[in-house]
């Protein structure tokens, strides 16, 4: 029974970020959409207090089906190597654009236009996964056998589309929850559209899955009915109360509802297809490790996950309330009438032998090296079974890295970014 506590701790961290991380991948897909740069900022600085608490979960997912469920693990990473890979690769790219953005002074489109397409790549690579998974990967013994693109069917591809419809709606909700002005009111219109975009994805993916899916679903068992059909009730009520809510207050309960709906299509899911993992036969009990695996893994992550619970928690108790509608750019550049004139600040000047540059440059140094040695290792370059990188992708890869930082530390340094009084004033 130890197997099925696995799958469901999987479930949870699964689910968990898909409500946390969703709505603010939603929130960067939204500001692609938006023309005011003062909102875009706004959607930047709402991101920037969490978004890496949110992504924690995925690890949580990722380290529960390796240790607990390792047959599934097997079968499924094989066969979406591509979509992780990119979707992985979106990740880092928007959570550097959403700390670059947040230092740097005014808004950067750069740095906005990465954080909202990484923002899609992401979303979209993750439905593909959802997708490839429920039409059932091709296994054998536990192995996987299809071919490189084998994750692209029809059926993941509505599933890209659906779940960043979700994402989409989840991100107006908590835009709603906690902003003011024109971004909350765009947020309020936005929602009604958004939740019968969601309900014509649902209908389309939950009719299409049978289709899809090659195992056969036991809707003859009792309990498997109730159960799909009280979450599918507990769905279409949620879904009621966030049409509702959106334009109207308070401004916490169209988010809240929104949760309810991700959380009750995630039960109707599993109780469709519990206990298959993987179909058409990759079941918990048939991919699980041995006992003492499984012990082991739910002490160590049962401890952690409250951890990880409480700092979510503790993050949205810190920047509770309403996030406060930033001054226009424009507004702020402008001197005023009745400011007193100043002398111009000297020139500000870095030499080339000051220490900060020169830890800097070291840091950077470091930490390039040690990403040349998790690549070399990850790929066994060293080894000689170099298969997607080869030694000298990793050399170019390193000297490309490395001399983009350095590059940046040289304009940060002109710039002044290094001399901290006069950056801070």
């Amino acid at each position: 029974m130890l197997e099925y506590a696995s799958y469901a701790l999987v479930l949870f961290a699964l689910g968990a970020y898909v409500l946390l991380d969703g709505y603010d991948l939603g929130i960067g897909i939204l500001s692609l959409f938006d023309r005011s740069d003062r909102r875009r900022r706004e959607y930047n600085e709402l991101i920037a207090t969490a978004w890496d608490a949110n992504e924690s979960w995925i690890i949580l997912a990722a380290v529960v089906l390796w240790a607990g469920l390792p047959g599934v693990y097997a079968t499924v990473l094989p066969g979406i190597y591509l979509p992780l890979a990119v979707m992985l690769l979106a990740i880092v790219l928007r959570g550097s654009a959403i700390e670059l953005q947040s230092a740097a002074p005014g808004y950067r489109r750069g740095w906005g236009l990465v954080f909202g397409l990484s923002s899609l790549v992401a979303a979209l690579c993750q439905g593909l996964v959802i997708g490839a998974v429920l039409s059932g990967l091709p296994h054998s013994s536990g192995v996987f056998t299809g071919g490189g693109f084998d994750w692209f069917t029809p059926y993941s591809a509505l599933s890209a589309v659906g779940l960043t419809t979700v994402y989409l709606l989840a991100g107006a909700a908590w835009l709603q929850n906690k902003t003011v002005g024109t971004a909350h009111h765009r947020a309020g219109r936005l929602g009604r559209p958004l939740l019968l975009a969601v309900a014509a994805a649902s209908i389309v993916l939950g009719l299409g899955l049978p289709l899809a899916d090659p195992q056969r679903f036991r809707f003859d068992q009792p309990l498997r009915v109730t159960l799909f059909g009280l979450a599918v009730a507990a769905a279409v009520t949620f879904w009621s109360i966030a049409w509702y809510g959106f334009g109207r207050r308070p401004d916490w309960r169209p988010f809240a509802a929104v949760a309810g709906v991700e959380a009750a299509g995630l039960l109707a899911l599993v109780a469709a297809t519990a206990p298959v993992v993987v179909p058409p036969d990759l079941t918990v009990h048939v991919a699980a490790s041995p006992h003492g695996s499984q012990l082991f893994l739910l002490v160590g992550v049962g401890g952690c996950m409250p951890v990880v619970l409480a700092y979510n928690i503790y993050a949205w108790w810190v920047f509770r309330g309403k996030v406060p509608e930033p001054p226009s750019p424009t507004s702020s550049a402008e001197p005023s009438c009745d400011t007193a004139v100043t002398e111009p600040a000297a020139p500000v000047s870095q030499a080339r032998g000051d220490r900060p540059r020169v830890v800097v440059v070291a840091r950077r140094v470091l930490l390039t090296l040690l990403a040349v040695a998790v690549a070399a290792v990850s790929q066994d370059v060293f080894g000689g079974v170099a298969a997607w990188i080869g030694p000298m992708g990793v050399a170019v890869f390193s000297a490309t890295a490395l001399a983009v930082w350095i590059r940046s530390d040289r304009d940060a340094a002109a710039a002044g970014a290094f001399d901290f009084p006069t950056a801070e004033k």
